[in-house]
This record gives C-alpha cells, sequence and structure tokens, in this order.
C-alpha cells in the first residue's frame, strides 16, 4: 500500500489500537506492523538492531500479567491474537522513532497518523480537564450561594417567629 492509503484507515480504528498500559498510552508491535505494512517480526528485528534508539520510556516488553490483562479487558480473543509472544508496547516517542528506523514511506506517513491522533487524545484531555474544574468552581459558587440562602431563610423564620407574639399598639390612647 501506498502513503494514500493511510488515509483510509478511519481515526476510530488507530484509536481502538491504542492501550493503556503501566500508566502509559501505548501501542503493541503487531498492531504497528499492521499499519506500517511490514511483518512483526521485521519490526522486532530492526528495534533489536536500533536498541540504543528505543529506551524503556520509548518502549517496554509486556509481561505474561500484563499480556492475560490485556485478552481479559479488551476483548482480545488469545494471546495468540498479540502474536504468540510477549510483545512491545510503544509509546508516542517510541512510535516516532519506529518511522526513523522503518524506513518505507508507508511508516512514515502512518507514524504521522498516530502522532497526530496521540495530540489529539491529549488535547481532549485537557480539555476534559479544563471542563472538570470549570464544573468545580461552578459546584462552590453554587455551595455559597445555598448558604447565603439558608441564612436569609432562617432570618425571615426568626421574624415570621416575632411577628407571632401579640404586638403593643402605638400611638395615643383615648380615654373613655
Amino acid at each position: 500500500m501506498n502513503a494514500s492509503n493511510t488515509q483510509t484507515i478511519h481515526d476510530e480504528i488507530l484509536i481502538s489500537k491504542i492501550y493503556m498500559i503501566r500508566e502509559q498510552k501505548v501501542m503493541i508491535d503487531k498492531d504497528l506492523a499492521e499499519l506500517y505494512g511490514v511483518k512483526a517480526i521485521r519490526l522486532r528485528e530492526q528495534v533489536k538492531r536500533n536498541k540504543t534508539r528505543f529506551p524503556a520510556n520509548f518502549m517496554f516488553q509486556l509481561s505474561e500479567q500484563e499480556v492475560e490483562n490485556m485478552v481479559s479487558q479488551n476483548a482480545i480473543p488469545s494471546k495468540q491474537a498479540l502474536g504468540g509472544t510477549l510483545p512491545y508496547a510503544f509509546t508516542e516517542h517510541g512510535i516516532l522513532m519506529l518511522s526513523n528506523v522503518l524506513k518505507n514511506e508507508r511508516a512514515i506517513q502512518m507514524s504521522i497518523r498516530i502522532i497526530e491522533i496521540f495530540v489529539r487524545l491529549r488535547e481532549m484531555l485537557n480539555i476534559y480537564k479544563d471542563v472538570v474544574i470549570l464544573i468545580e468552581q461552578i459546584e462552590n459558587k453554587l455551595g455559597k450561594q445555598d448558604q447565603k440562602i439558608e441564612l436569609l431563610f432562617s432570618y425571615l423564620n426568626q421574624f415570621i417567629q416575632k411577628e407571632e407574639s401579640p404586638r403593643i399598639p402605638i400611638g395615643f390612647k383615648q380615654k373613655l
């Protein structure tokens, strides 16, 4: 496939291949190889040949427990669907580095699209955080208003209670 075919892959498909592992958004080597148009074994070979380009914050290998969690939580049919071995997970920076290691045009174009999606996800997260902060501010203001309204009602109740007691008439008294 050429670079123009990377546009036919919908963003939702790319987003569905992003997982949250070790509190990081990552993509699995098998999915990346498929998107880049290379075999997974070739991708792993290039990574091994260029180990210095992939520090721990760019790429890590999943543990057996993490693979089990992925299979059970992400509707992945089996470990075989992940490639049969313990897959490598690539962070946003690792994905960008892969495009430098895999020198085909499709890998470069697909990496650009994936990075753009990571950026959009981060922007959406920031917008979500901003909305949460605004809601908290509104709740605080409403909470203060509730306190003021309660205080107002307590003052009104005091006036109502005072009116119930008999009043002493004021003014001139006529002698009869």
